[in-house]
């Protein structure tokens, strides 16, 4: 078998407290000197990730760096155990950085080893309201100043307290409240983070209608695929897609959705399904079925470069989540990219295109962060988050 001398040498982990939550960042080494980064962000698991990586690591030194198919193959098979967040976010990270050695070593962006460009910017969606709802139309009024052209809200976990009538009239009222204060150019997404029984996300559905978002995120939990049907036509029937699959780990996990046609926008995320090499054979996958793909990506930097890029590469990318820590995100990249109003500019550069700062991310260390990952019925009872 015919391979390079660049060997992994070293991986190694690195943590740090983003502003909201925390980043867990892994470095590849190679035995000529080169390095590429991933990104292995987990909320609240991010030890037991880091753990992972560190266990997978070891089986992967001497390898060749540049062979990204078959140590994607070696990490996903060899261990017996695959799949689920934990073992699938050591291999994303890892493939990201091979990746980004791949592109440091042959001089060109990962976008360019994976077929393109395809398209000259990344198009961008941004948060508002998410953990405060009563700052969503400060937030999208400025945001929109700002350049936004897509907002994306819902998620509101503090509803769980209330009753399902008085939920959905929150929600009314918070969607109302959007749409006026952003005018009829701006598009509306709606993330229900799978909280819903079916019945109860159709019943959201025809709430949300007279808003006209574009889409709504994760109407039901992930578990069950095939409940989505009801709630996929319910939503068509007022033009509003169904997009989901942050949750889900493989283009085997997404098979079954995308071959009965109940969603539109598959989220695959950059750090959980499997890297660069998995996601792109998700996105192709979802071509077939005429599905677009917008990368799931509430993360760092990395996860961030790594999805900007696979975007770049295929031909059905629809948008990309962007959420910006600042100012630590500045503080530990050098050289950042540029976010011009609602485009991401990839730049020209070599790999992924991102190079951090070590002692930022030391000098900052992992915190309780401020995502809510508790939910409670009236009663007492366990809700999802």
């Amino acid at each position: 078998m015919l391979e390079s001398t660049t060997r992994i040498s070293a991986i190694d982990t690195f943590s740090t407290f983003g502003g909201v939550r925390n980043w867990l960042f892994v470095r590849v080494s190679t035995s000529d000197g080169l390095h590429g980064w991933g990104e292995a962000s987990t909320e609240l698991w991010e030890s037991t990730v880091e753990s992972a990586v560190h266990e997978l690591g070891r089986r992967l030194l001497g390898a060749d760096a540049l062979a990204t198919e078959p140590l994607w193959q070696r990490a996903n098979r060899h261990g017996f155990w695959r799949g689920g967040v934990v073992l699938t976010t050591a291999l994303s990270a890892i493939d990201q950085a091979l990746w980004d050695i791949r592109g440091r070593f042959h001089g060109v962006p990962v976008y360019r080893l994976l077929g393109g460009p395809a398209r000259s910017w990344i198009e961008t969606y941004r948060h508002v309201g998410i953990y405060d709802a009563e700052q969503l139309a400060d937030e999208a009024r400025a945001l929109v100043a700002a350049g936004a052209r897509t907002l994306k809200t819902g998620a509101w976990v503090a509803d769980s307290v209330a009753p399902e009538r008085e939920r959905l009239r929150r929600a009314e009222r918070r969607l109302r409240t959007l749409r006026d204060a952003v005018g009829d150019d701006v598009e509306i997404l709606i993330d229900n983070h799978g909280r819903a029984r079916p019945d109860e996300a159709i019943r959201l559905i025809e709430t949300a209608a007279a808003s006209r978002p574009r889409w709504i995120e994760e109407p039901i939990p992930p578990e069950a695929p095939e409940l989505v049907a009801p709630v996929a036509e319910a939503a068509r029937r007022h033009g509003i897609s169904v997009a989901l699959g942050e949750r889900l780990f493989s283009r085997w996990e997404f098979r079954p959705v995308l071959e009965r046609q109940l969603v539109d926008v598959v989220q695959p995320d950059l750090c959980h399904a499997g890297g660069i090499t998995e996601v792109v054979k998700i996105a192709a996958l979802a071509e077939v079925y005429r599905a677009t793909v917008a990368p799931h990506n509430p993360a760092g930097p990395v996860s961030t470069a790594a999805a900007a890029h696979v975007g770049m590469a295929i031909p059905n990318f629809d948008i990309l989540e962007l959420c910006l820590d600042g100012p630590r995100a500045a503080e530990i990249v050098d050289d950042p990219w540029t976010l011009d109003g609602h485009r991401l500019l990839v730049p020209d550069r070599p790999g992924l295109g991102v190079d951090l700062d070590v002692d930022a991310i030391l000098d900052r260390p992992v915190q309780p962060i401020a995502v809510p990952s508790e939910a409670y019925a009236a009663d007492g009872s366990v809700r999802d988050v």
